[in-house]
């Protein structure tokens, strides 16, 4: 059984971040675009976070870096931010060593353990 769309514009969650599919590698001109897009995906939205799939930008260096903070600071001026998707492997470590935060897409936050993990007991630990 299969189910018609409805005809018209697709219903929009108000609710629903912008995305922005990033794909590397990404030079500087094409920088000046980018930033440019998170501003316009931020102006008169009723959500502030731009979510950026970074999958495509391979694996990271300083190039990325870069983009990802003028990213940040060009969706800060607008009143918003980034949430990143699907980021390489080491990716938070480099961004956390060069002093970078950014709200992580399926992860956990810092402050909270993640699902389904229990504290190991020592079988010298005494009693409570």
């Amino acid at each position: 059984m299969s189910s018609r769309r409805p005809p018209g514009l697709p219903i929009v969650d108000a609710k629903t971040p912008a995305e922005l599919v990033l794909v590397g590698p990404v030079t500087r001109d094409e920088v000046t675009g980018l930033c440019e897009d998170v501003r316009v995906r931020l102006e008169g939205a009723a959500v502030r976070v731009v979510v950026c799939d970074v999958a495509g930008l391979g694996p990271p260096g300083l190039t990325t870096v870069d983009l990802l903070a003028r990213l940040q600071l060009t969706a800060k001026r607008a009143g918003g931010h980034i949430r990143l998707r699907n980021p390489a492997p080491g990716l938070p470590a480099l961004l956390d060593l060069v002093g970078l935060r950014f709200e992580m897409e399926g992860q956990p936050e810092q402050r909270e353990p993640p699902l389904g993990v229990e504290e190991a007991v020592e079988p010298s630990d005494a009693p409570p």
